[in-house]
């Protein structure tokens, strides 16, 4: 090869074409996180081997011995990966090779690297969605432990991100706790719609082997076998599936950072996050920096874009599998990754921060936030159609702003000159307190509904 032709390379790949294939062509990078649950499948895969007479007792025994000191180089940091060998399948199998002989080759019998790898990755992501489920747990919790404390506390409730009306801090964690209730859920069903073992899949039509799928699936931990073969090596509906409750989940997570993001800055400090969680500026000795909730903002960029990528990835091939698919782990690893950091990142965040009550209590009344308690109280006590009270209201709210004041600031007389049906008892209904103690209906934010769904939280989560 000439000079220019190796400029053409460039750089590490100035040997050629057979650098730029090993490189294309091998995972074993990424893959070898696999390796706990490959070996977990081949020690199926033979003992139901030994079991069906297709290989013999004393070579299982040495191929289960031999893939359990397989596992302890990898775990132990001691096992030498290599390139050349693709990846984790043949650099497991190429070990134990050497370290029980020629029963290794027996392995391999009635299986492919097609199925092992769809077992393998499934075993990887159901893992993932336990871990992901015990993390949305975690953080419910928080988000309960600081719902039970603020229970009464009032904060402003928004639409637009302007004052609309007053809810209590309770009822606010409280709505993520619902939000994440939904993610766990997602995940919990992904995980049993993908709980169905591929091996014996073999390449994609199946083995002539007697094998017994059943037998593998059981000790698995699976709830079956998959029923069809080109579906088995060919789907990866259930790491799309993973990553899109993820992307969900994720989207949560940002939804409440930005919150945060929000509520520490001077303008609103309704929250204190802890030093934990925060940085200071190199230039401005006064800055307490939000990192952790920014951080975690823009973590669902990449959880996002892992959905998409994969999807991308899988839309134009036909059956069965195609080398493409290698392309699917390092989006999952990289996603579920993220989202385990930014769940618990979060769960420090919210068991550390400490809630304003007064800089709530100060901004729930603020912004004519008792307006719809106004209407609400002319339709029940006048008995004024809605859209009348609605008008009424807009007045009185009206005639507060050129005065400088709240409606609660209004005098009797300036209301009765609005509407001279208006009474004093209509004061009864204006103050923040009195606002969310009212709101008593399924689901709503006075106390004693928070402190129902709490309990009955802290029920269902044990």
């Amino acid at each position: 090869m000439t000079q220019s032709a190796n400029q053409m390379w460039g750089g590490r790949f100035a040997a050629g074409p057979d650098a730029i294939m090993e490189a294309i062509n091998a995972s074993i990078g990424f893959d070898k996180r696999l390796a706990r649950q490959d070996i977990d499948g081949s020690r199926a895969h033979a003992a139901m081997l030994a079991a069906t007479g297709i290989i013999t007792d004393s070579d299982a025994e040495a191929i289960r011995e031999g893939l359990l000191t397989v596992l302890s180089e990898i775990e132990g940091g001691t096992f030498a990966f290599s390139t050349a060998l693709e990846d984790i399948h043949m650099n497991v199998e190429s070990r134990l090779k050497e370290v029980i002989g020629e029963p290794a080759g027996r392995l391999h019998t009635a299986r492919s690297r097609n199925d092992q790898v769809a077992v393998d990755f499934r075993l990887w992501v159901r893992d993932q969605c336990d871990a992901a489920i015990a993390g949305i747990d975690a953080l419910m919790r928080a988000f309960l432990d600081q719902a039970e404390a603020g229970a009464e506390w009032v904060m402003p409730g928004f639409t637009h991100l302007q004052t609309a009306q007053p809810v209590t801090w309770g009822h606010h964690m409280m709505a993520y706790v619902e939000m994440l209730a939904r993610d766990a859920g997602r995940f919990r069903d992904a995980r049993a719609r993908m709980n169905e073992c591929p091996l014996g899949a073999a390449a994609l039509a199946g083995t002539s082997f007697p094998i017994d799928r059943h037998m593998t699936a059981a000790a698995l931990g699976f709830d079956r076998p998959t029923a069809n073969s080109l579906d088995s090596v060919s789907d990866r509906d259930f790491a799309l599936e993973f990553l899109a409750a993820s992307s969900i989940c994720a989207m949560h997570l940002s939804r409440f950072a930005e919150e945060l993001v929000i509520w520490s800055s001077a303008q609103f400090r309704f929250v204190r996050l802890s030093d934990r969680w925060s940085t200071g500026s190199s230039i401005m000795p006064q800055k307490r920096n939000p990192d952790a909730a920014e951080l975690i903002r823009a973590k669902v960029a990449r959880i996002m874009g892992a959905n998409v990528a994969l999807m991308m990835v899988m839309k134009g091939l036909a059956l069965t599998y195609s080398k493409d698919m290698q392309e699917d782990k390092e989006q999952v690893f990289d996603a579920a990754d993220s989202l385990m950091l930014a769940l618990a990142a979060m769960t420090g965040m919210v068991g550390d921060m400490t809630a304003n009550r007064d800089a709530l209590a100060r901004a729930a009344g603020a912004g004519f936030s008792t307006a719809t308690d106004l209407a609400d109280w002319l339709v029940r006590t006048l008995g004024l159609p809605f859209r009348e009270a609605h008008h009424v209201t807009g007045s009185l709210v009206a005639a507060a702003e050129a005065k400088g004041c709240d409606l609660p600031d209004l005098t009797l007389a300036d209301m009765q000159g609005v509407h001279a049906g208006i009474t004093g008892d209509v004061f009864g209904v204006l103050g923040v307190e009195n606002s969310v103690r009212s709101r008593l209906s399924y689901g709503g934010t006075a106390p004693e509904r928070v402190r129902e769904q709490v309990a009955a939280w802290r029920a269902r989560l044990g």
